[in-house]
């Protein structure tokens, strides 16, 4: 035996590795290697039973009633597409959706460049900015009910904010006037969802490098030049998310308009969810309203995947990647 097998025998006693074995904690040749231990698919289990019993199985249930001709009280009848021509050819239909896509068109516009000037001063590191943001985002912690129970006493033209402060302008009928209320309503849920997009917008703007806006400052860009070049093309994918989020939120809202109007017809707000509310639990005819229901279900899809393919997310990239 020479000396170089007798020093590598000698090290393999000493380190415990047989005459297979690989150096530096290797696998025998031949041997399968290990599987990393990766996350379980019985983690996701909870989320998808949640996801599959209050999504998809009312979906489904909502889908086959839209079929039926059922008044909540007997078995319901199948009528196959005779409620869908029905309804869509409906006035009270088309002028539900006519308002509805005013509310999300006007929501969008109200609220997008509020959240997203108030989430860019809030990102700041200044102690006031912090008290500030914690005051904005107040409004988060209210339920929509109780906003609106507020509200429809502020807006009282006879005890509201009108009779306490004394302006005449003031003392209108907000809730009564068809051609205001539209516009209340949505200043209403503006001012309860806009510190909702703030907060976004606010962990947005936390995310971009700081080196990015240095050397702007040393070729002499200032701060709105900033904004422009640097801010808002970096939150390109944040503004997508957040105008997904709020239009397809405009299509659910009916706790706040409910409230403010009791839900009447002819109140000048008669939006898609609270059409489907009236048809089914007024007039009892659950067919009818379950495809209205199916109606925002389809409109809601088309839209978020009409921003999606809008903002390029399919294709979505660092915009960091570099730095």
């Amino acid at each position: 035996m020479t000396i170089t097998e007798r020093v590598g025998v000698a090290g393999d006693r000493h380190t415990g590795r047989g005459p297979g074995s690989v150096r530096g904690g290797g696998t025998r040749q031949g041997a399968v290697p290990r599987r990393k231990a990766g996350p379980s698919g019985w983690m996701v289990a909870p989320a998808l039973t949640f996801f599959l019993t209050f999504a998809i199985i009312p979906l489904v249930v909502a889908l086959y009633l839209s079929f039926t001709k059922w008044d909540a009280i007997s078995d319901p009848e199948w009528v196959g597409l005779a409620n869908w021509p029905t309804v869509l050819s409906d006035p009270a239909t088309l002028h539900s959706l006519w308002l509805s896509l005013k509310v999300i068109v006007i929501s969008w516009l109200v609220q997008t460049p509020i959240s997203l000037l108030l989430g860019v001063f809030t990102a700041g590191k200044q102690r006031y900015r912090g008290v500030l943001a914690a005051i904005f985002f107040l409004p988060l912690i209210l339920s929509s009910a109780a906003i609106a129970i507020a509200f429809k006493a502020i807006l009282d033209p006879n005890f509201g904010l009108a009779a306490s402060v004394g302006l005449p302008f003031l003392k209108q009928d907000w809730l009564g006037n068809q051609d205001l209320i539209l516009y209340v309503v949505i200043f209403i849920i503006a001012w309860q969802f806009v510190p909702f997009h703030t907060l976004i917008y606010q962990g947005g703007v936390r995310q971009i490098p700081a080196s990015l806006y240095e050397a702007a400052e040393i070729d002499g860009a200032g701060r709105v030049a900033q904004f422009i070049h640097i801010t808002l093309p970096q939150l390109r994918y944040t503004i997508i998310t957040s105008s997904t989020l709020m239009v397809v939120g405009s299509l659910t809202y009916f706790d706040v308009v409910f409230v403010l109007t009791g839900g009447v017809p002819g109140s000048g707000i008669n939006i898609l969810p609270i059409d489907m509310y009236v048809k089914g639990f007024s007039a009892y005819q659950m067919g009818e309203a379950s495809v209205l229901a199916m109606l925002l279900v389809i409109i809601g899809l088309l839209l978020a995947l009409g921003l999606t393919r809008l903002g390029g997310f399919n294709k979505m990239n660092s915009q960091q990647e570099g730095l």
